[in-house]
């Protein structure tokens, strides 16, 4: 499908719609976390998947990744400014799923982790 390039509507569309993107967005307003707790976390995710939708989230900006120590050290995904300002759109859906598709069952309300981020807090507070 061809993106408007000149509609902010289809550029966010184009970066947030694919695939547990939100998903992965939700589970960092919690703070930081290693590939394998989001792993973990996000349940069915292939890892390849993951580490494709970490690597395009780190390139458009929304994700950063902070290795600890050497190089080749462990790491860890953290939201950065561009993906804080995400949540309120995660707060909408989360708000929207409650009014009018109640029948579903809770999908077990994240973030699970105690938030760190003001970002976070504001997801929470909606």
């Amino acid at each position: 499908m061809p993106v408007d390039e000149s509609c902010p509507v289809c550029k966010t569309a184009e970066i947030v719609c694919t695939k547990w993107t939100l998903l992965i967005v939700r589970e960092l307003a919690g703070g930081s976390c290693r590939f394998c707790e989001l792993e973990r976390a996000l349940a069915g995710i292939s890892p390849r998947t993951l580490s494709l939708r970490l690597r395009e989230l780190e390139r458009e900006g929304v994700v950063d990744h902070r290795r600890e120590g050497d190089p080749g050290g462990r790491g860890a995904y953290l939201l950065t400014a561009k993906g804080e300002a995400l949540l309120p759109i995660i707060a909408a859906m989360r708000e929207y799923g409650e009014q009018w598709l109640a029948e579903l069952p809770d999908c077990g309300d994240r973030p699970a982790r105690a938030p760190r981020t003001a970002g976070a807090r504001a997801l929470e507070a909606a």
